[in-house]
């Protein structure tokens, strides 16, 4: 059977099918492979958009606030927390990026736990990750404990094991690798973290959306995740952070603003914080960059997260399949787990040639995305690629090696 037969025969047995249907496409791009960096819009969001305009933003006006916007970080990040973190309603909010976030619940853990010094972490994180705690660290005075996992992998709980101790103030880990999309056991880690009397914050950035969690039963204390990957919120999409319900009371964050205090139209003097999740809020939230992510959750919420991995699985599989059949031959080396326990929703396959061809990949609508320094990393959201886009894009590749090795 020719690989456009065995990709034709996983689309027309694949169940989530029809919702590929649901998405915007064009631009000549034959197939998209960077979900995980960019999700596409769904085609009901340019209707949401425009009725917005129309009903809420020019009809309503100002008076939006009190009939809906003002609570809309509160309600959108519970349905975020219900539909794909496994969190229960009051813990989730939708606010600021997710470097601001990050460094809001970094500062607020290390006050929770100030009577110690030490950050853990890894050398494999994403580099807003590290750079943060790197300035915190500045700022503070903690010391950086770091993990060096294998390229092909990630953090696991024997190599937490290694560097932390009772001095551990916060562990802060990626749910998934975005480099080797490694995914790791966020409840074993949690419970060694806790263990030693430390927090655990979980960036869920490459996860949510693709990625069956239970922030609550795995006992996580804290997560920031954002929206514009697998959530489709769009460039530039606000991010969420999580709190665990025990943490709330005595959580403080460090960026004060007018949206997150006790009474915000007030305006009185000096800062109260509010109760609940509402106090890890600043400034005025995005409400337009809330309103696509809202569209996506609906269609997670439909056909149920557990559908959505079992998707993400399968076509994972069929492209690491694939690399081992038209990829080895020119030592394309894989550098993401091959268990699928241990994996999130991309693979990541290196070679020295390319940097140099993923600009003519991306030229003739084959859109994947580079990592380095030898790294193309292939991203496959579940909900809107096919097993047939997968196909086209490894042959793509290899039809590329091809001619740079002629």
């Amino acid at each position: 059977m020719t690989t456009e037969d065995r990709a034709a025969a996983l689309d027309a047995a694949d169940p989530l099918r029809p919702f590929v249907d649901r998405f915007v496409t064009g631009g000549g791009v034959q197939a998209y492979l960077d979900g995980n960096s960019l999700g596409r819009p769904t085609r009901v969001t340019a209707e949401r958009m425009r009725t917005f305009v129309d009903d809420e933003w020019g009809g309503r006006l100002i008076r939006g606030w009190d009939e809906r916007w003002f609570e809309l970080p509160l309600t959108l990040g519970d349905r975020i927390g219900a539909v794909t973190l496994g969190a229960k309603p009051g813990q989730t909010v939708v606010g600021d990026s997710t470097t601001v976030l990050l460094y809001k619940l970094m500062r607020a853990a290390l006050a929770l736990r100030a009577d110690r010094t030490e950050i853990v972490l890894d050398r494999g994180n994403f580099p807003t990750d590290r750079y943060l705690a790197e300035g915190i660290a500045g700022e503070t005075g903690a010391v950086l404990r770091w993990i060096d996992p294998p390229f092909d992998g990630g953090v696991t709980a024997d190599a937490v094991a290694e560097v932390i101790s009772d001095r551990t103030a916060l562990v802060l880990i990626s749910h998934v690798a975005y480099r080797s999309g490694h995914l790791l056991d966020a409840q074993a880690i949690t419970g060694l973290a806790h263990t030693h009397g430390a927090l655990v914050l979980l960036d869920v950035c490459h996860s949510a959306g693709s990625v069956a969690m239970d922030l609550d039963g795995w006992d996580v204390d804290l997560a920031v995740g954002c929206t514009y990957k697998y959530l489709n919120g769009g460039p530039g999409a606000p991010a969420f952070a999580y709190v665990a319900q025990r943490h709330l009371d005595d959580i403080v964050q460090p960026i004060w603003g007018w949206m997150g205090a006790a009474d915000s139209f007030e305006m009185g003097q000096g800062y109260v914080p509010a109760q609940g999740i509402r106090r890890i809020l600043s400034g005025t939230p995005a409400v337009l960059g809330m309103l696509p992510m809202a569209d996506m959750l609906d269609l997670i919420e439909e056909v149920g997260v557990e559908a959505v991995r079992a998707k993400s699985v399968a076509l994972t599989s069929f492209a690491l399949e694939l690399v081992d059949e038209l990829l080895t031959p020119f030592d394309v080396e894989v550098s993401t787990p091959r268990d699928p326990a241990e994996r999130g929703g991309h693979i990541t396959i290196d070679h020295p040639a390319f940097r140099a061809i993923t600009p003519r990949l991306w030229r003739s609508g084959i859109i994947p995305d580079f990592r380095g320094p030898t790294g193309i990393r292939l991203g496959l959201s579940p909900l809107s690629t096919t097993f047939d886009e997968v196909r086209l894009g490894i042959e793509a590749i290899r039809d590329e090696l091809s001619v740079h090795a002629s």
